[in-house]
């Protein structure tokens, strides 16, 4: 039997997983998907739920409720890929041999990786919307403020869903605006890329629309430390951005277990006769 084992049942490993499913026999194919819980988040609800268009019970399922028959779920969290010789280590001690190894764990939003990010003080006006934590800890923070300078900021290219950074600041300035508070705000979006976008029709019209929303654009801000005293953005040629609240894209870094792994996994092993497949999760 063939022994497939996906890391990750987010949105990209459960769709693997159900497409292989229905292709091959359970008899000839044995299928293992591994994650550290059996709590399913719907990633893209994070970006709305500060807005109070999702509930928390309305983002978060039971992964194994997506999984079709015939698919076996290990939960438990990932220590390390031997691919010298076809083998994942789980934190538990289980190790699952495998045949076709699928990566599917996405990205990983680390704060820390900016100076400053996580600071002592960082939790009163510093927040960001990658995960279901911080997505909540940034809807209190919006509804308990008063008005002030919002400052929507990415911290380098590439993360993930490259657009939600601008989705989030429309739907800010939409908020606002349907709340009658546009006027008590000041909304300031700042990127490391020299536009609004990756490219430059999409770019020009992003830029016109924030315009439009008398939203202001910061480009190629590089940032170095987020001054937590001060307040301020601060980048590495000393350009100084002030905020009352941030909402910050951090750093997007994959798991731990990918380094701990060592190179040959973090090249997908591809000199390998039986390679790994690398996928990452698509919400």
């Amino acid at each position: 039997m063939h022994r497939i084992v996906i890391l990750g049942a987010g949105t990209a490993g459960t769709l693997v997983a159900n497409k292989l499913r229905s292709k091959y026999d359970r008899d000839d194919v044995g299928i293992t998907i591994v994650d550290r819980d059996d709590d399913h988040h719907y990633q893209p609800g994070y970006l709305f739920l500060p807005f109070g268009t999702y509930t928390p019970e309305q983002i978060v399922r039971k992964r194994h409720a997506f999984l079709p028959d015939g698919v076996t779920l290990a939960l438990s969290e990932i220590e390390r890929v031997d691919a010298a010789s076809n083998r994942v280590h789980l934190a538990d001690g289980t190790v699952l041999g495998y045949d076709t190894l699928i990566i599917a764990t996405g990205v990983q939003p680390r704060p820390e990786a900016t100076p400053g990010g996580d600071g002592p003080e960082a939790g009163v006006s510093i927040h960001h919307f990658y995960d279901l934590e911080g997505a909540e800890a940034l809807s209190e923070a919006i509804h308990g403020f008063r008005g002030g300078r919002v400052v929507i900021h990415i911290s380098e290219m590439p993360i993930k869903c490259p657009v939600a950074p601008l989705e989030f600041t429309f739907l800010a300035d939409s908020w606002m605006r349907k709340k009658k508070i546009r006027h008590k705000y000041e909304i300031v979006h700042v990127t490391p890329l020299d536009g609004a976008f990756t490219k430059p029709v999409a770019s020009r019209e992003l830029a016109d629309a924030l315009d439009h929303r008398d939203v202001k654009l910061e480009t190629d801000f590089a940032v170095a430390e987020i001054d937590n005293e001060a307040k301020e953005l601060v980048s590495f040629d000393d350009r100084r951005i002030p905020f009352d609240l941030l909402v910050t894209v951090p750093v997007n870094m994959g798991p731990d277990y990918i380094e701990a792994s060592g190179p040959r996994c973090a090249r997908c092993s591809a000199s390998s006769p039986r390679p790994a497949v690398t996928s990452g999760d698509a919400g």
